[in-house]
């Protein structure tokens, strides 16, 4: 089973941190940050929609599943999709990959309040605390990876409020473990999320000018690679490990983003980003111990 968990973990890290490499790369490619983000959701939910009536699952009617769908499609999916995909118009794959780090401690420290098998213990709050101090020192830095054009702070702030969002959804999700199919959820999320970003594009960006056919072959990596496989696999670990554990995923996400971006991106390593990212990855070893070592942080929680 832990080799399972692992391999969640370490497929959804590889979608999401390179979701963040193929968005900088369709923004190169002129596509706006909006229009991105509605087709991204609206072609998700083509793909799940298809997968659900392949796999014979019968979109359920309970007023209580729908809820949890309205949720996750407002924190989970809206919210974080246009606030990321902002946020990478102004710093490189690898500084909002790590931005995602403060995903755990958001997480956690939301899941000390509303679930009551995940209290914030001292060992685990020093593992969230030293990474959350990496993130920092990259904001002190004033580094964003870029050649030119970053804007590190503005970057971090959109970021933050994307990293929120998500924290609460996640213990939202978590509270509902059980009551609700994965695949069923996720597609209610993107279809419901891809209608608000929609109206919003149409508010903000109007109709979106001619895409390029690479600006198309990010979309649908962004909508098949990047969003259904990562969201299927992480609401598969909400069921069977804590909150805490299965956002692990957003330490790992810099670890790629960094990577991608230096290698098919041209993007830069500079020492805050680099000073960041080791403080980060150690808060990812002191989590981890300190998961194992709580009997309250045990996995197969299930909440009804």
């Amino acid at each position: 089973m832990q080799a399972r968990i692992w391999s969640a973990i370490g497929g959804a890290s590889l979608a999401w941190g390179s979701a963040g490499i193929a968005t900088r790369a369709a923004l190169n490619a002129g596509v706006p940050p909006i229009a991105m983000s509605a087709i991204r959701a609206v072609l998700a939910a083509l793909v799940l929609f298809a997968a659900l009536q392949l796999l014979g699952v019968r979109i359920s009617r309970d007023p209580a599943v729908w809820r949890t769908g309205v949720v996750a499609a407002v924190f989970q999916l809206a919210t974080p999709f246009v606030l990321f995909t902002l946020a990478y118009q102004y710093a490189s794959a690898g500084f909002v990959g790590l931005i995602v780090a403060l995903v755990p401690l958001g997480t956690a420290t939301v899941a000390h309040f509303m679930l009551p098998d995940e209290p914030l213990h001292a060992p685990k709050a020093v593992g969230l605390v030293t990474a959350f101090a990496g993130v920092a020192i990259l904001l002190l830095s004033g580094d964003s990876g870029l050649d030119e054009g970053g804007r590190p702070l503005l970057a971090a702030a959109l970021s933050v409020g994307a990293v929120a969002a998500i924290s609460f959804a996640s213990v939202y999700a978590k509270r509902k473990a059980g009551t609700y199919d994965p695949t069923e959820i996720t597609w209610m999320q993107f279809a419901i999320g891809g209608v608000l970003i929609v109206i919003l594009g149409m508010f903000t960006e109007g109709v979106p000018a001619a895409i390029t056919g690479w600006g198309w072959t990010m979309m649908v990596y962004l909508a098949v690679i990047g969003s259904v496989v990562p969201f299927l696999l992480f609401y598969w670990l909400l069921r069977h490990v804590s909150t805490t554990k299965a956002a692990l995923v957003g330490y790992i996400v810099p670890l790629v983003a960094i990577t991608g971006g230096v290698v098919l991106l041209d993007e830069q390593i500079q020492p805050g980003i680099v000073l960041g990212g080791i403080l980060i990855f150690a808060g990812i070893v002191l989590t981890n111990r300190a998961e194992h070592r709580l009997p309250e942080a045990a996995p197969t929680v299930q909440l009804g």
